[in-house]
């Protein structure tokens, strides 16, 4: 069968939830075809198998949880503004973020971490690329002296650390104010780094 590109974009855009919800181990054939409405060989004609499929789900959940929030950090001048901006993304999309089943990097990596190789690689390509954004606007505020001389990317990983882990126990608990006010912690140490 011919892939076609339509009915990919219609496979992954109507699954991706479903893998963020319930996993690559959880989400079977049967979530897939109920949720396309197409056959089994309908799905396997456009994807080799269901790996292809998480690996692509997962891709489209990253893309519709960065797409706005790279916007909004760009739009930004100052080093500082542009943490903020990424802080108040999740204060004003977090439910947003709950209602897709949480996040994508956060839930992927869990499931991949000890057996799926390439979901994990994917996993850790974003992460990384998470870190070295985060990383070079410290870099470049350090160099403008717009903020403090500190270890960059320790300080990015602690973001990411404090960020993912928020956003678990939020969801997690149904506790939306443990990310808020980790939120609101974090925005202070960013703060106290300006010059």
């Amino acid at each position: 069968m011919v892939r076609s590109e339509k009915t990919r974009r219609l496979i992954i855009e109507k699954t991706a939830s479903i893998f963020n919800k319930k996993g690559y181990t959880g989400t079977y054939l049967s979530d897939l075809t109920n949720a396309t409405g197409l056959t089994k060989g309908s799905i396997y004609g456009n994807f080799k198998d269901k790996n292809e499929v998480a690996i692509e789900a997962f891709r489209y959940n990253y893309k519709f949880q960065s797409d706005q929030l790279f916007a909004k950090i760009q739009s930004q001048d100052h080093a500082i503004d542009k943490l903020v901006a990424f802080l108040n993304h999740f204060r004003t999309h977090y439910t947003q973020v709950f209602n897709n089943g949480g996040c994508a990097i956060l839930n992927t990596a869990v499931d991949a971490d000890d057996g799926n190789e390439p979901l994990k690689n994917e996993v850790v390509q974003k992460i990384n690329n998470w870190a070295n954004t985060t990383n070079e606007i410290l870099q470049i505020g350090v160099r403008k002296k717009e903020i403090q001389d500190i270890n960059t990317m320790e300080f990015s990983h602690k973001i990411i650390a404090l960020m993912e882990g928020s956003i678990l126990l939020a969801k997690t608990l149904d506790q939306p104010e443990i990310l808020l006010k980790n939120i609101d912690a974090l925005e202070k140490e960013i703060q106290e780094l300006r010059i």
